[in-house]
């Protein structure tokens, strides 16, 4: 019972901060954490301090005073409101907008993390970790609810779609950034149904490289898209952060040049010249060019080796030797992609950017150019060179002779077929298609989930056996838990483990999805089975991903978006050159289904640039009227925007003018003329001057007389029925 208690019970623990002094001698370590306190009691957080695993420490934090913590959340919530974020003013009482029922576990823990993280100048703690005086700081994590994630992953284990309230729990405990990802996964999912339905039937009656598949699929790539920019719009709107991303964090390595005045404020700015930042960003081409000539060289190479191995070579450990390029390509590639990653983020550095956000956006972009090259050059060398050009390029890629040389027994093993005798393969367009779509979904799976879950338990298992064998031989270092107090003891060696663990970046699973929609944007034509596998893939990713975030990394800090980011203007681009690669697929390989037959130099050349021209405008035209028709529609979020900006407005009239300004008045009847009162208007007559003006308003002084006089009129001036007839 007290196993379980530990297991489910945080202690009111908020945060925790691991403090690793391994490396630092004991005095400096002493003041360091000394500092570490004292930061966090200034700004108003309690803390408990317990020892941790391999010479560290774990600081407990939770709010220590209240009154600072309202005045915290106040501050936000007025910062959302000036900005346009927030419809209504937040409560004048500080208090009544802590005891809110709609502060939730997110936002706690977020501003919670801007009282630890943020400047000194600005009211926080200021402790950065990894950086500076912090250097001992490891990580700041806040702990898992583990009673909310066994509920939370039973409960998505039998659904099979997610409503809007799921997505509000998700963003409820861990912010918005993560629920935008698993919304879009979502609306990515249920949008894969049709396709997935019409590829299957395309599969089986149209076949591959069919114009009406290609047509269908670039129709629902627009669609995707838009919708899911109005449903962006919508959870902004639901989830109160609409405008959020205009309040931007300045970064702590901005290196301002200049400071100025700003006229209208009469702040002090920081200023970087944009003309300098953009003289930087031009370095951006050159990088480009740099990852695209290094990546696809390997990656060329690698593909040449590949054809002369498979379909030119024919000697002894041919069966072997196949596996060369793949081998090559799965150590290669990724260490090349972290060395260019490495550039690009030198790069950011170096464009000096002033906010956290554009740092990141620009970033984004960059790795965006990496990850196309990586995953679709292979494809678009099979395409579009070898298919077309297969029977001129092979006999020249003997110069790939000395990979197979040493297996070889005749010199005719390794002779590459003269131009023009080279068949290529047909199907090998599709085999890697289907390679990319399924079985690298497989093993990214496995590589994502799967590993890290083996690798976590045998390396505990593996501690676990070095210290018993060190405590069997005498030695090792103290069991760090041989002081907990027992009522504590399950509830630290669980927090011991959290902080072990790796810290989850959505942007790598939004990376994940993207690409996948380039597959099924760009490619999907050539094996219309692709969103059948994608709709299966999405399903378990949801859930996969539950998992790995209540399980194999630490709970994530809450942040707020009002999209999923750059990625979106990725989604864009890749529906825009889906329009281009499908139609020129489609163009080229169709042959009544049955795909690529070795002659596509009988293509006409000024025929495809028209299919592509055709293509590309279909697209244009598509959006443009996907777009009109979307915002024709209303939505949940429209609504509830206009009502929130009416009853602003309805608020403010009444502080103004009075509760009941907006009620409708009652009928105005004028006063009942009587003697007595039009001896009181005589009398008031000749007590002042009066004008024509007065003459004016005096001579009807009711609604009657003038109902009157106007009927008078008309009886005068109407026509007679006699002469009406004629």
């Amino acid at each position: 019972m007290a196993h379980n208690s530990a297991l489910h019970s945080n202690f009111d623990v908020d945060y925790v901060i691991s403090y690793r002094f391994a490396d630092t001698v004991s005095a400096e370590a002493r003041d360091g954490f000394t500092a570490l306190v004292q930061s966090l009691a200034r700004v108003g957080l309690a803390t408990e301090v317990r020892t941790g695993d391999n010479c560290s420490l774990l600081v407990f934090i939770k709010v220590g005073s209240d009154k600072r913590f309202a005045h915290e959340v106040y501050r936000s919530r007025v910062k959302d409101w000036l900005h346009g974020v927030r419809a209504a003013e937040p409560a004048k009482e500080t208090q009544d907008t802590v005891s809110g029922h709609n502060l939730t576990e997110a936002e706690r823990f977020r501003i919670i993390h801007h009282l630890i993280t943020s400047p000194t100048d600005e009211g926080g703690a200021g402790v950065t970790p990894k950086e500076g005086r912090w250097k001992n700081v490891e990580s700041i994590f806040p702990l898992h609810d583990h009673t909310f994630n066994k509920g939370w992953i039973k409960k998505w284990s039998t659904m099979t779609f997610l409503k809007v309230e799921d997505l509000d729990e998700i963003r409820n405990r861990f912010g918005e950034k993560i629920a935008y990802y698993f919304a879009f996964t979502q609306n990515y999912f249920a949008f894969l149904i049709f396709p997935a339905a019409f590829g299957f039937a395309s599969w089986v009656i149209l076949g591959s490289f069919s114009p009406i598949y290609a047509l269908v699929n670039g129709l629902w790539c627009v669609s995707l898209v838009e919708y899911w920019k109005r449903q962006e719009l919508d959870l902004s709107v639901r989830w109160g952060v609409k405008g959020v991303a205009g309040i931007q964090k300045k970064r702590r390595d901005f290196k301002h040049e200049k400071e100025i005045r700003d006229p209208v404020t009469g702040e002090t700015l920081q200023i970087f010249p944009a003309t300098k930042r953009l003289s930087r960003q031009l370095l951006q081409a050159p990088f480009a060019l740099l990852a695209a000539l290094a990546l696809g060289t390997l990656i060329a190479t690698c593909f040449g080796i590949e054809i002369f191995l498979s379909e030119v070579y024919n000697g002894p450990g041919k069966t072997l030797l196949v596996f060369l390029p793949t081998g090559l390509l799965t150590t290669l590639v990724p260490t090349l992609t972290t060395m260019l990653t490495t550039v690009a983020t030198r790069l950011n550095d170096y464009e000096n950017w002033e906010t956290t956000e554009s740092y990141e956006s620009a970033l984004t972009q960059k790795i965006f150019v990496l990850n196309f090259i990586t995953s679709y050059l292979p494809i678009f060398l099979t395409a579009f060179v070898y298919v077309p050009f297969g029977s001129i390029v092979v006999p020249y890629l003997d110069v790939f002779n000395l990979t197979a040389r040493p297996f070889a027994q005749t010199e005719k093993q390794l002779q590459s077929p003269d131009v023009g005798a080279f068949v290529i393969d047909p199907s090998r367009l599709k085999k890697q298609v289907i390679y990319f779509t399924v079985t690298a979904q497989i093993v990214n799976f496995a590589l994502e989930t799967i590993l890290p879950y083996v690798k976590r338990r045998g390396f505990s298992k593996y501690q676990e056996m070095k210290s018993e064998k060190a405590a069997k031989k005498g030695g090792g270092g103290p069991n760090v838990s041989i002081d907990d107090v027992p009522e504590e003891a399950e509830f630290l060696k669980r927090v011991r483990n959290e902080a072990e663990l790796d810290v989850y970046d959505v942007a790598t699973d939004l990376r994940e999805m993207v690409v996948q929609f380039g597959y099924l944007s760009l490619f999907s034509v050539v094996w219309p089975l692709t969103p059948v596998s994608f709709i299966i893939n999405n399903w378990i990713e949801l859930r996969s991903d539950a998992v790995k975030i209540c399980l194999e990394m630490q709970r994530p800090t809450p942040q707020r978006a009002d999209s999923i980011g750059p990625w979106l203007d990725s989604l864009e681009f890749l529906a825009w050159l889906g329009s281009i690669t499908t139609a020129a697929l489609a163009y080229l390989f169709s042959n009544d289904g049955l795909g690529p037959d070795g002659t596509p130099a009988t293509i006409q050349g000024w025929a495809l640039l028209l299919t592509i021209f055709f293509s590309e405008h279909v697209f244009l035209l598509v959006r443009w009227g996907v777009r009109l028709a979307l915002s024709k529609i209303d939505s949940p979020g429209m609504e509830k925007e206009r009502g929130e900006r009416f009853m602003v407005r309805k608020r403010y009239l009444q502080d103004t003018l009075g509760r009941d300004v907006l009620d409708v008045p009652s009928d105005y009847m004028e006063e009942k003329i009587t003697r007595a009162s039009l001896e009181e208007d005589a009398r008031q007559s000749s007590l002042r001057t009066t004008g024509p003006k007065e003459h004016f308003w005096s001579r009807q002084r009711t609604w009657e007389e003038s109902a009157k006089v106007g009927a008078n009129l008309i009886e005068k001036m109407a026509p007679k029925e006699g002469k009406k007839q004629q």
